[in-house]
């Protein structure tokens, strides 16, 4: 019998990408996932694909009302998953409006205040719990996306935090840093740019991009007794990109 049978997983964003990767993998290892996304379409075809242990929520993860209505309805959760993220209106900083920043902010870094906030009472009654956050290469290289890159540096800052206020109840909080992860969006953005796409394959040493099922495996890992000294810290999946970093020449601002 898998750890993880019996355990509740809340996670964000699972309509597509990582997200749904995470959602069928811990389905898979036993576990009942609740999976919160804006767009019911996608996320039901997420439950076709995780069976009958995934429950399809529909909801706005910068919302409040929704968070709490998500919590209510999954009963205590074990584990959280913030996964939800968006770019939408993000690139250079000069660019991006003010509406862009705000939603790309809230998606990706006010969701997990309000879905952590909501799961906390219940894991410090129980004394355990734990809280993974998907942060990015982005917030250790400052690669592109401003407002991206600054919610998910936040997101580290958050889950250092979470790690030092509530580790004496047991639970453990840690991100995940992933690079360039082949997702149903990410292909369409690359095959409108291919530029940046052969820019960016050339930076991994690994030779190749990640896929969803790369996060999902070290979000398994991190879930599980074997990394239970494994607190307050960020796990890179990225091929080895941060290493060689280099920002693509196709992403610098130009002055003419």
């Amino acid at each position: 019998m898998s750890e993880f049978s019996g355990k509740t997983v809340l996670i964000t964003g699972t309509a597509q990408g990582i997200g749904r990767a995470i959602a069928i993998s811990f389905a898979q290892a036993g576990a009942r996932v609740a999976g919160l996304d804006v767009d019911s379409k996608l996320n039901a075809e997420t439950a076709s694909l995780a069976g009958e242990r995934f429950l399809a929520m529909e909801g706005d993860v910068s919302s409040s009302p929704d968070v709490a209505a998500c919590v209510e309805a999954c009963g205590p959760v074990d584990i959280l998953v913030n996964n939800a993220a968006t770019v939408a209106g993000d690139g250079l900083l000069h660019e991006v409006t003010e509406e862009a920043w705000d939603r790309v902010s809230s998606v990706c870094l006010k969701s997990i205040f309000l879905c952590t906030k909501a799961v906390l009472p219940a894991m410090m009654a129980r004394r355990s719990g734990v809280i993974l956050s998907l942060s990015s290469i982005n917030a250790l290289t400052g690669l592109h996306l401003a407002a991206y890159t600054a919610a998910k540096g936040g997101v580290l800052s958050l889950t250092r935090l979470l790690a030092q206020q509530y580790g004496g109840y047991g639970i453990r909080a840690n991100a995940i840093c992933p690079g360039t992860i082949l997702t149903e969006t990410s292909r369409v953005a690359y095959e409108a740019a291919p530029e940046l796409r052969d820019e960016l394959y050339a930076m991994y040493p690994a030779g190749e991009f990640g896929v969803p099922q790369d996060i999902a495996d070290c979000a398994l890992w991190l879930a599980g007794s074997n990394s239970r000294f494994v607190n307050g810290t960020a796990i890179v999946v990225d091929g080895g990109m941060s290493a060689v970093h280099r920002i693509p020449s196709v992403l610098k601002p130009r002055s003419d």
